[in-house]
């Protein structure tokens, strides 16, 4: 199963460094041979705001930034068919995730914080700065994510180590709530998959930065 990958020091850095929406290139093409990323339930806080930007963190109507440790997420989106796998460009990627207090935006009234949509370039990428996410009770940590192209659309889920988000939840501002109530080998949705959609974070000058490749049956 497709993975995350453990970035360099140097990416890392070019990712986290003081232009937080400055990315460096990160890998090529998109390899010869995928396998199709497993599907999960959108949930029931999906909002189809179509909000295209990078940067999810704040509401669009002039809010400050939601408070957590910063995470710049680059996933590489790939079509898979009879021939093969290869980039797939201008798919309609979106994310969206509970902010350090457990809360969705759009759940409580018009905020839009956390939500949002990149189109793939012609490698497959799309690129985000968010939070790490906090959590809410009854599930592990995780980001939903959704890809749309054409007719086709995958809809899953993103985790996190449990260890991992342990040290996350020790700092402000997500320490008043201490660790998530559910381990991932609890979570009825990671048994279902979870593995194969675990991300890798690196940790670096307050920041976090991660990878995915993500591959979409296309027939």
């Amino acid at each position: 199963m497709t993975q995350g990958r453990v970035l360099t020091r140097r990416e890392a850095l070019a990712l986290l460094g003081a232009a937080p929406l400055v990315f460096a290139p990160l890998r090529t093409a998109a390899a010869a041979a995928c396998v199709a990323t497993p599907g999960q339930t959108e949930g029931p806080f999906f909002v189809d705001t179509r909000l295209e930007r990078a940067d999810v963190r704040s509401d669009p109507g002039g809010a400050p930034a939601r408070a957590g440790t910063p995470l710049a997420l680059e996933l590489t989106v790939s079509r898979m068919d009879a021939a093969g796998c290869a980039p797939l460009a201008g798919a309609i990627v979106d994310i969206w995730h509970c902010d350090a207090d457990g809360v969705y935006s759009g759940t409580r009234g018009p905020e839009r914080f956390l939500r949002g949509y990149q189109v793939s370039d012609a490698n497959g990428r799309v690129r985000f700065v968010t939070i790490y996410p906090g959590w809410y009770s009854g599930r592990a940590v995780h980001i939903h994510f959704k890809v749309r192209s054409g007719s086709r659309e995958l809809t899953s889920q993103f985790y996190f180590d449990d260890a991992f988000s342990d040290r996350v939840f020790a700092r402000a501002p997500y320490a008043a709530r201490g660790r998530s109530d559910v381990r991932n080998a609890r979570d009825f949705l990671y048994r279902q998959g979870g593995r194969e959609l675990t991300l890798a974070p690196v940790e670096r000058d307050g920041g976090l930065a991660a990878t995915f490749d993500i591959a979409l049956q296309i027939s």
